[in-house]
């Protein structure tokens, strides 16, 4: 199967197809980096009201596609409740948007939402003390990460309001037992929140086999947290370190611009 959609093909909105590049862009991005997860695993963002009118509708990956393939034209758009609001033919994986819908409809700057099962971010989330303030990474994320109890495979919307004051306004969450997720007004903002605690997780495994850290106390990481650029406006929140890594990916393959 195939849906790839040409720009301003069948009166696409040109802030549509915008979206639909960075999403994908961001996918390949998530590829080149390691982090796919065979077919599954998602990153979401929310359309601008300048496409939905205020209608919260959102892009999502086909459900069927490695994350290599995903392409601007094979996104699929579809409502709060998974429903699909175009003749895309690829399906939405159910397990897929129960999170993603419930922090989009109800933390307000959730433009974005990123989900990952990394090896040495589920070997965090699978710890007792979760990460651990002991490395540049992690005193980047001091007050910025949520937990949120392992429940079994997402697909019960029932779990939604546990899961939503657990993170409350945190934009970092370890799913104990599962993964990683990060949430941003922006998508590179997400981004960036996700490879920092990423980061911190890769050390954090890497050095418990040498024996005791040196933790970080924690005025050090509140300052190091507040001074971080990844999260100033001033230096782009983000939205430089995606754009080295999208020109990195167009180097490679730029297939996903179709």
């Amino acid at each position: 199967m195939n849906a790839r959609l040409k720009p301003g093909a069948g009166g696409m909105h040109p802030d549509e197809w915008q979206a639909r590049v960075q999403l994908a862009a961001c996918y390949r991005i998530f590829d080149m980096l390691g982090w796919t997860e065979m077919i599954y695993n998602h990153i979401t963002i929310r359309l601008p009201d300048s496409v939905t009118g205020g209608e919260k509708h959102f892009l999502i990956n086909p459900f069927g596609l490695h994350y290599s393939e995903v392409a601007a034209g094979n996104l699929l758009k579809i409502d709060l409740k998974g429903n699909k609001l175009d003749d895309n033919p690829w399906p939405v994986n159910p397990a897929g948007f129960t999170v993603h819908s419930a922090i989009h409809d109800n933390i307000a700057e959730a433009h974005c939402v990123m989900h990952t099962h990394t090896t040495t971010g589920l070997a965090v989330a699978c710890t007792q003390g979760g990460l651990a303030q002991n490395n540049f990474y992690s005193a980047q994320l001091h007050g910025l990460v949520a937990y949120h109890d392992f429940e079994g495979i997402t697909i019960r919307s029932d779990e939604a309001p546990r899961l939503l004051k657990n993170i409350g306004d945190k934009p970092a969450v370890i799913l104990r037992n599962h993964g990683l997720l990060s949430w941003a007004r922006t998508l590179p903002l997400a981004f960036v929140r996700l490879w920092t605690l990423q980061r911190a997780c890769d050390v954090q495994v890497a050095q418990a086999a040498l024996g005791q850290a040196i933790p970080v106390p924690e005025a050090v990481a509140r300052q190091t947290t507040d001074d971080s650029f990844q999260w100033d406006q001033r230096f782009g929140a983000g939205q430089d370190v995606f754009d080295a890594l999208v020109r990195r990916v167009d180097r490679i393959d730029d297939s996903y611009r179709i």
